[in-house]
């Protein structure tokens, strides 16, 4: 297993060469207009000769792309699964607002999943949520009969989206790479992280909080629930305690800077891999490094779609791998 770790992580290794550093999003963020960042991401071999000048088309392209390589790299797809949770849970609260509200051709899907958009839509159809992945069958069920009886859109996401914390969390306490345990303990306490902040926003009440937030090892929930009903300020002082200072440091600048700080955690939790030349990961912490640049180069192309200045889109832009 280590050997054929260690080949992966050396075709890693020689691809990690390409990878955007911060400098090249400087220059991506220079050029003068939308068509120009397009050409120079081709440039930088974006995309193929069937996306040329469709944006959304070339970054599904480089989405598709990592896949591929993962596949080559002939490692157990199992190891990737935790990356997938969040897509695959947004497929099935698009299938069931769909089926429920009859609302065809609203809802977008992602294909790159275990059961993409029609496959998923199926399932609820036919109500057949046994059929479903363990860890996904008794939200589908509870957020299927809250939305037809209740109509409540915002409830249906807030079943779908806490268990896909949960299922994000378990797979991280039960999986062997130091990568995925950590990967999941960050995602899960940013995301609760983010739910007190907008729950202080829009005053939610403490029980919409508990049922939002997934309970993880780094952030005590009841405390973060207590410090977003008291304010921002006792938000901040809460955070200021834990591992996660930086966040309440971001939130006293800007929105848009506390949205970059949340993923730039992300990547602070995985850039150790870079020095692990033995264990998967390297190539997980490579997967996450890409969509993050592909992340990153949405926001860049967005701001420049819609005609932002430089300086407000370098605050929404995150941190690179390299």
């Amino acid at each position: 297993m280590a050997e054929q770790y260690t080949y992966a992580v050396a075709r890693i290794r020689a691809l990690e060469v390409a990878l955007f550093s911060n400098s090249t999003i400087d220059q991506l963020i220079a050029c003068q207009n939308y068509k120009q960042c397009l050409q120079f991401l081709e440039e930088k071999g974006w995309g193929d000769s069937e996306t040329s000048g469709d944006a959304e088309a070339m970054l599904t392209r480089e989405e598709e792309k990592i896949w591929e390589l993962v596949r080559e790299l002939s490692v157990d797809m199992e190891n990737f699964d935790v990356l997938s949770y969040s897509k695959l849970f947004h497929n099935l609260k698009a299938a069931i607002k769909e089926v429920c509200t009859e609302d065809g051709g609203r809802h977008i899907y992602y294909e790159d999943v275990s059961i993409p958009g029609e496959a998923m839509k199926e399932i609820v159809k036919e109500k057949d949520f046994a059929s479903l992945p363990e860890n996904m069958r008794e939200a589908a069920q509870e957020a299927y009969d809250s939305l037809l009886h209740t109509g409540d859109g915002q409830l249906c996401d807030c079943i779908i989206d806490r268990a896909a914390l949960d299922a994000i969390y378990q797979a991280g306490k039960s999986a062997k790479a130091e990568i995925i345990r950590d990967y999941a303990e960050s995602t899960v306490a940013v995301a609760d992280i983010k739910i007190a902040v907008r729950s202080q926003k829009t005053a939610k009440s403490a029980e919409f909080m508990r049922r939002a937030m997934a309970e993880c090892d780094s952030i005590d929930v009841e405390r973060l629930s207590r410090a977003a009903l008291a304010g921002t300020d006792a938000l901040r002082e809460y955070l200021m305690g834990t591992t996660y200072a930086g966040g309440a440091e971001a939130l006293a600048e800007s929105p848009s800077a506390f949205e970059r700080w949340c993923d730039n955690r992300i990547i602070e939790t995985i850039s150790p891999q870079k020095y692990n030349a033995f264990t998967i990961g390297p190539v997980i912490a490579y997967v996450i490094a890409r969509q993050n640049e592909i992340k990153t180069v949405r926001i860049i192309l967005s701001g420049k779609q819609n005609d932002l200045p430089e300086e407000s889109i370098r605050e929404r832009v995150r941190e690179m791998y390299v």
